[in-house]
């Protein structure tokens, strides 16, 4: 069975920095695309970030330039590095990991808080 684990949640403060990590249990197929969503309070889920296994990486506007999405050679594994943290980044983070081979379909984690104060 898929599971999707986040971890690196945190308080921090505007202008700081975090670093979220997902990985991805329960299969030895890579994941075509990665990626990052978030959702604040009373607001729906919103896209952040996404990487291909081709490496190639996508961004929402709001994010460009101050997050980077990675991911680990050849492992369903995925890195976001959060700079220049603003207090309209405080969600929930969660991560997707989205197959077109073996187990097919999306996976979800439960999410990890992040908390930019002021």
């Amino acid at each position: 069975q898929v599971q999707v684990a986040e971890s690196g949640g945190g308080l921090v403060q505007a202008g700081g920095s975090l670093r979220l990590s997902c990985s991805v249990s329960g299969t030895l197929v890579g994941a075509k695309t990665m990626g990052w969503y978030r959702q604040a309070p009373g607001k729906q889920r919103e896209f952040v970030a996404s990487i291909t296994n081709d490496a190639e990486a996508n961004y929402a506007d709001f994010v460009k330039g101050r997050f980077t999405v990675t991911r680990l050679r050849f492992k369903n594994t995925l890195i976001l590095q959060m700079n220049s943290l603003k207090i309209e980044d405080t969600g929930a983070y969660y991560c997707n990991a989205r197959f077109i081979a073996g187990p097919r379909g999306d996976y979800w984690g439960q999410g990890t808080q992040v908390t930019v104060s002021s």
